[in-house]
């Protein structure tokens, strides 16, 4: 008769009850690794409206455990694909959506002369095979939070700081701001981009977010009312509309009854001292004042929109530190402007091999060498996305080396 698994002679304070901390609280459940998610709010939730992942962060949910995947199916509306699966599917189906874009107001030219029509598909960019598709945040940590005993959890715990047990051990003690503190054998920040965690192990140049120089409008529009002033196409297919210092995506979410808006500007600073506020029916008009109707409409219609400041990190040095034990884990590592669309599954990854590399550990001493492992297979993959995806902003706004001019 087998033996039931052992519970593992460590634990793990998780920072931050996000996305990234419940997936990782996942992971550590599938190994028996003793943990306590700490929570600065009085309950889960999450900002923000659609979010996209890649069949292989589906698959890496799957391994994790197989009712992440099956959540992540609950909530997901993903791109119609063709027939017997003939064609790749599609990840986006590319427009140009700025009369800046063309020399006679109408169009745009191929190398061989053939006229686009603005507002017309321009191309598609191919997605990967297999389950892929966006869903609303709030919906999926929903699905999340079931996956996670109460147990585990403490609200209203704001951290202010890590200080080392002493007596020769490398154990941390956790500070909050309530007063209260606690001891663990190793700090896993999952507490984002404005992460405590990351500015207690990081010098301040590079703990400190960066502004990209693009900011967001960010809402929704009932999936009937997107039909009538997109056509059909909005519920099928994810659209990117082109244009100089801006793009604009559209994409179904909530299994379809909602379609997701992120409109897309450049600036070269932002003001405010806040990330989010919102946004004003003029200067979103302003924006686009040269775009084709149908993305005015879209524009027009957006239901209480904010404009989102989008910032990322600067590169990092490392992602855990020895005494004490401090890890970092997604965008308090590594966040990323959405350019790709795969900053929510690079911390879906780094879940899934920290959670891996825990379980296979027994013994606290080793902890120090499992985060250096973890960091030798995730810093390089995540910094260069960081820097890729600026690169892709710049891309899909016209904003290459060469000018701004469209060439096909």
């Amino acid at each position: 008769m087998d033996q039931p698994p052992k519970t593992k002679p460590f634990s793990i304070a998780i920072i931050g009850g996000g996305i990234t901390g419940l997936v990782f609280a996942t992971s550590l459940l599938k190994h028996n690794v003793p943990f306590v998610i700490y929570e600065s709010a009085s309950q889960f939730g999450e900002i923000g409206a659609g979010v996209g992942f890649e069949p292989t962060t589906v698959e890496t949910m799957r391994l994790i455990d197989p009712r992440m995947k099956e959540g992540f199916l609950q909530c997901n509306k993903g791109n119609k694909t063709t027939p017997a699966a003939k064609e790749p599917p599609k990840w986006f189906t590319v427009r140009v959506g700025d009369k800046q874009m063309s020399s006679d107001g109408g169009g745009v030219y191929r190398s061989d002369g053939q006229k686009i029509a603005l507002g017309e598909p321009l191309f598609d960019i191919p997605a990967r095979s297999g389950p892929r598709g966006g869903v609303h945040r709030a919906h999926f940590l929903d699905q999340l939070v079931k996956l996670v005993p109460q147990e585990y959890v403490r609200f209203s715990k704001r951290l202010i700081d890590i200080t080392k047990v002493g007596n020769g051990s490398s154990d941390a003690v956790l500070h909050f701001l309530d007063g209260s503190s606690a001891q663990h054998t190793a700090v896993v920040g999952c507490d984002g981009i404005k992460s405590q965690v990351r500015h207690l192990i990081l010098e301040e140049s590079v703990a400190k977010p960066r502004y990209s120089g693009k900011y967001a409008y960010r809402a929704l529009i009932p999936m009937g009312k997107a039909i009538d002033l997109t056509g059909k196409y909005a519920t099928e297919t994810s659209q990117m509309y082109i244009g100089r210092s801006g793009h604009v995506l559209t994409f179904p979410i909530a299994n379809g009854a909602i379609l997701n808006v992120v409109a897309f500007s450049s600036s070269a600073k932002w003001e405010s001292e806040k990330w989010v506020v919102p946004a004003t029916r003029e200067k979103m008009q302003s924006d686009y004042a040269t775009w084709i109707p149908e993305v005015q409409s879209i524009i027009a219609n957006l239901e209480n929109p904010d404009v989102w400041a989008l910032f990322d990190l600067p590169p990092s040095p490392t992602y855990f530190k020895a005494q004490p034990r401090i890890c970092l884990l997604g965008d308090a590592a590594h966040a990323t402007t959405p350019h790709q669309g795969s900053g929510a599954g690079m911390c879906v990854e780094d879940c899934f091999i920290l959670g891996e590399l825990l379980g296979d550990t027994d013994c606290a001493a080793d902890i120090e060498k499992v985060f250096s492992a973890y960091e030798s297979v995730r810093l390089e993959r995540t910094t260069k996305l960081v820097e890729t995806s600026r690169e892709a902003g710049k891309l899909w706004e016209c904003e290459g080396p060469k000018g701004s001019d469209l060439v096909l």
